[in-house]
Order: structure tokens, then C-alpha cells, then sequence
């Protein structure tokens, strides 16, 4: 069968394929206490072990049992664009009106939607190395080429001003950032962001920032959305990592007036419209308790950050930079082994922790680097500490 070049110009997701080598050894012996091995411990997916909170669940409960489970309107529910809206004026003291905000099904989709209203083919769009895979296919699946600009920890792994404008060219649209970023958890300063918008903007180029890990900032110097710096910024985000709802698959989009048009026409023949059930239970994420939950939950990711962080250090696993945000930790493994990617597969063997290699993030040195999610419980992080001190 023929199929569409583009194709093969999207690599296989590593993180994803690493996960099924892990599972597929946790099914052996070596991980089967009944014939004395030990469970595998996965520090490797970014998906929180928490769950969504009681009030959502209740509210997708009384959704079904209503049988309001119609399509909505391809920009989403008005009462849940509403909430957005009043969540970023209570938590970032951003005015983002609800008519600006498109819900889409998950960040996934948001980016999609992001990337086929911008990009047309030959556009190249400008990237840190290292940063989220996913991010560079869709610009590629869209026509256009991601350009991976080497940022290391003297710019806390992030794109900052002064590679934007070295790195502008010809066919330059725009910037994609991540902040906080997948996968080194750290966020771009206040003043830098700024500058960057500034330079996007004297070359007429469009700024997109994912922001799906903004709700999980923990220090008040990174905790901003880029939204305060102007209208024309595109903002992505998800009901996943905060909120929890990872398997929900609703996320939304934050678009300038004059691209809503545009945004809901392909909204409305790509997808119709996000999950119905999805929207209807995340209204109750803004309700008190659920956010009161949520602030006890981002406290914990701090407290295991703050216990992992150190524990690697002392191994030889070095953190150039401490994550200010996320539940990753983006660590040097070269005192280890000259390979990320065959040390991660050593771990599963010789320790049974799945973590993940540098390949899927970038080029730039990334076969020193792995990452750990520190998503999971403290008890399974000390666990896999006291088995990294056995075996490296």
C-alpha cells in the first residue's frame, strides 16, 4: 500500500515503545514476586497518579444518567469556557474573555487545530531541543519543518530571545514553547518570555505556548501564563496534568479573535465537536473542593520533587536544572553509560524501573540524558532510589 510521505517523517513515539518493552518484561519472571522477582516500577509515563477528583466523577455520573450526551458546539460549552475564563482572572489575574477560549479534544487536539490554521507547507517553525515530541509532528503532519535550536541549562533548556532572532529565517512562522516544558520541568522567566514575544512579533510570526503543566508551577517566578503578554499569543492546555483527567481527552485552546473563525470550521469537520461527558464533569473542576484538592496534590508533586531531586544528584544521575514545574526530572546518565537509551533498558533488567531515554526529545546531547516522572507515589520513588544505589 502507498502511503502519504508524511508518514515517515514522524518518528515513532520512544516513550510509548520504551513502555512496551517494560511491560513486556513485567510479565516475565523477573518481575513475578510468586517466582522471586519484584514488580517493575514506572517512573516513565507523565500521566499523575491521581485521578479525576469525586465532583467530577459525580458530575459525569449525573451527565449520563440525564442523557445529556448530545454533541455541543464545535468551540465547546459555553458554561465551561466561561469557567476557563474565570480560572485564569482568579489564578493568573489574566482577562481572557471566554469567546477566545475553543475546547478541544485534549491538548493533542488543541495543537492540531493550532498547527493546520498557521502552518502551510514549507513553513518552519522554531523549537528548543530538547522538548516534546509530539509537539514537532504536528507541525510536521501539517506541512510544515520544526527547526530543534540546541538549548542547554545556561537557558534552563528553553528557547530564550537571542536564539530567536539568530535563528530566524526565510520560511521562519513562528515559535513553539513549552512552559513548564516536557521533559526537563522548567519554565522560561517572566522578562524572557516578553522578549521573546516582542522579537516573534517585529518579524510578524506567531507565538504558541503549551502551558498544559502551568497549573503545576511551584515557584511564583515561573507560575505565569504568557497570555498576559498580549492577545495575539496562542496558548495550549489540558484537563490532564493538574486536573487530572488524563484519559477525559479535553483540553482547550486560547486564539486570537480574528482566528476563531478559521479554528471552528476545522473544528467542526475534524472532530464535531470534544467528549460531552468530558465537558459536562469539567465543570466541576472549578468548583472549590475539587481546586482545594488539586493545590493538595500539586503540594505532593513538590514534596516528591524535592525528595527525588537530591537522591539522583547523590547517584551520579546529575539535574542541571531544578524543575520548577511538571513531574519530571531531566537527568545526565553519562557518568553512567554513553547511551541513554541502552542504560534505560539496563535499568528494566537490573533494577526493573522503567524510566525514559533522551532519543525522543531532540538531537542536542540528548543520549546523556534520561527522564524520570516522579508522577507516581513516594513510597514506589524511595523504593526505586534504594534499588538505583544497588545497581549503579
Amino acid at each position: 500500500m502507498r502511503l502519504a510521505r508524511r508518514t515517515q517523517a514522524i518518528e515513532p513515539f520512544y516513550v510509548m515503545e520504551c513502555a512496551k518493552a517494560a511491560d513486556e518484561l513485567a510479565r516475565s519472571a523477573l518481575c513475578d514476586p510468586a517466582r522471586g522477582g519484584r514488580p517493575m516500577i514506572y517512573l516513565n509515563i507523565g500521566e499523575p497518579d491521581f485521578t479525576a477528583t469525586e465532583p467530577v466523577r459525580e458530575a459525569a455520573e449525573r451527565c449520563l444518567r440525564e442523557g445529556r450526551t448530545q454533541y455541543t458546539p464545535a468551540l465547546g460549552l459555553e458554561a465551561l469556557r466561561e469557567r476557563i475564563s474565570g480560572w485564569y482572572r482568579e489564578r493568573f489575574a489574566v482577562d481572557v474573555p471566554a469567546r477566545r477560549i475553543v475546547l478541544t479534544a485534549g491538548a493533542s487536539g488543541a495543537l492540531q487545530l493550532a498547527c493546520l490554521a498557521l502552518i502551510e507547507a514549507g513553513d518552519e517553525v522554531l523549537m528548543p531541543d530538547p522538548s516534546y515530541p509530539c509537539n514537532r509532528h504536528f507541525v510536521t503532519a501539517a506541512g510544515g519543518r520544526a527547526v530543534l535550536v540546541e538549548s542547554g541549562p545556561s537557558t534552563r533548556f528553553q528557547l530564550g530571545a537571542e536564539q530567536v532572532r539568530a535563528s530566524w529565517e526565510e520560511h521562519t512562522r513562528g515559535v513553539l514553547l513549552a512552559s513548564p516544558s516536557n521533559p526537563t520541568g522548567t519554565s522560561i522567566e517572566r522578562d524572557e518570555m516578553r522578549r521573546i514575544v516582542e522579537t516573534v512579533r517585529r518579524h510578524d510570526g506567531v507565538t504558541l505556548v503549551d502551558e498544559i503543566y502551568l497549573g503545576l508551577s511551584f515557584d511564583e517566578a515561573y507560575g505565569h501564563s504568557a497570555l498576559e503578554l498580549g492577545d495575539d499569543v496562542i496558548t495550549i492546555n489540558s484537563f490532564s496534568k493538574y486536573f487530572c483527567m488524563t484519559g477525559w481527552r479535553l483540553g482547550w485552546l486560547v486564539v486570537p479573535e480574528a482566528m476563531l473563525p478559521a479554528v471552528e470550521r476545522l473544528a467542526q469537520n475534524l472532530y464535531i465537536c470534544p467528549s460531552t461527558v468530558a465537558q459536562h464533569a469539567a465543570l466541576a473542576c472549578f468548583e472549590p473542593e475539587s481546586i482545594d484538592e488539586y493545590e493538595r496534590r500539586r503540594a505532593q508533586f513538590r514534596a516528591r520533587r524535592d525528595y527525588l531531586i537530591p537522591a539522583l544528584e547523590r547517584l551520579g544521575l546529575r539535574v542541571p536544572v531544578m524543575p520548577d514545574g511538571a513531574f519530571y526530572a531531566w537527568a545526565d546518565c553519562s557518568a553512567h553509560h554513553t547511551s541513554s537509551w541502552d542504560f534505560v533498558f539496563d535499568l528494566m533488567r537490573r533494577a526493573q524501573i522503567a524510566i525514559t531515554p533522551g532519543r525522543d526529545f531532540g538531537r542536542a546531547q540528548t543520549d546523556h540524558y534520561v527522564r524520570f516522572s516522579y508522577a507516581s507515589r513516594r513510597d514506589l520513588l524511595e523504593e526505586a532510589v534504594d534499588r538505583l544505589s544497588q545497581v549503579l
